[in-house]
């Protein structure tokens, strides 16, 4: 196992950052990390980081316990940290010899250097200081310092953040290609990132892991009974709530629906004979299956 925590809790004073946590990650898979602000996702990958300790509970880094052997653990994992902590007056090449030199790389420096500049897309940007490099190429050189020293568990805090467009399309690829070979720990705020790269989702609310499946699996499980329906002309909320079964209602436009029903209802037989009942043309009906952002919101929500 890659990454193991049991029962790992973290309090801020009166406030509790981690509820007694649990959970497992296997080599070798891309996970993302999801949950509102303050759900405890930074604190969770600074404490399996070995940036701060846990008050209680256990977590450790291929069978390395993070309080005991604190410095196996940092050999490692590689870290990038949500507000990334470059040397703004440092060159880009310079910056990296300093955290390889950290890191004891000795006569393998250069070339790692090298293969890093070229493999995060640095290359063009190399002679410049970084307090001199847009927001997005100086997220470049935080992913460059946290993989110089080729570790096994890679944990990214919004590592896509501040990238452009085309930007997004390579540092993805790049994140994917890494867990090929690699335990990928993501946490983002983005939906579309988590489908794009990861294998699997875990989401955290005010402490607490309240979902941790496949994308895939975590948008079925939430509210299947919805239909999608389109008319051949406007239709008010009002004669909608007539028809047996709905529960809730949700106007894309005039004749455009989303309509949430009881599930011991047969909503499609009803809607038809309302329909026909009322001399209404449905020009579309369909099950509704939920996006990864409206999952989230269903999971996080209260």
């Amino acid at each position: 196992m890659a990454v193991l925590v049991k029962q790992l809790s973290k309090r801020y004073g009166t406030q509790l950052a981690l509820d007694q946590v649990n959970l497992e990650i296997k080599k070798g898979e891309v996970v993302g990390l999801l949950g509102p602000n303050g759900a405890g996702k930074s604190t969770l990958m600074k404490i399996l980081s070995c940036f701060i300790p846990p008050e209680s509970g256990t977590a450790s880094v291929n069978d390395f316990d993070v309080i005991n052997n604190s410095m196996d653990v940092r050999k490692l994992v590689g870290y990038l940290p949500e507000h990334n902590p470059l040397y703004t007056d440092m060159y880009v090449r310079e910056y990296l010899h300093f955290v390889a030199g950290i890191h004891k790389l000795g006569k393998r420096t250069g070339q790692r250097i090298d293969e890093l500049i070229e493999l995060t897309g640095l290359t063009i940007e190399v002679n410049k200081k970084i307090g001199a490099l847009s927001k997005g190429y100086r997220q470049r050189v935080g992913l460059a310092q946290a993989m110089i020293h080729n570790p096994e568990v890679l944990i990214l805090d919004e590592p896509t953040s501040g990238l452009d467009p085309n930007q997004l399309v390579d540092i993805r690829a790049l994140i994917k290609s890494l867990g090929r070979e690699k335990t990928v720990i993501l946490s983002t705020h983005i939906m579309q990132e988590v489908e794009a790269i990861c294998d699997r989702a875990i989401i955290i609310n005010k402490g607490r892991i309240v979902a941790d499946d496949s994308t895939a699996n975590l948008k079925q499980q939430q509210k299947n009974n919805l239909l999608e329906v389109q008319f051949e002309e406007d239709i008010k909320a009002n004669l909608l709530r007539m028809i047996k079964g709905v529960k809730n209602l949700r106007e894309i436009s005039n004749r455009h629906w989303l309509i949430e029903y009881d599930e011991k209802i047969n909503l499609r037989k009803n809607l038809m004979q309302w329909a026909m009942d009322h001399d209404i043309n449905i020009t579309s009906i369909q099950q509704k299956s939920l996006s990864m952002e409206e999952a989230f919101q269903e999971l996080t929500k209260g």
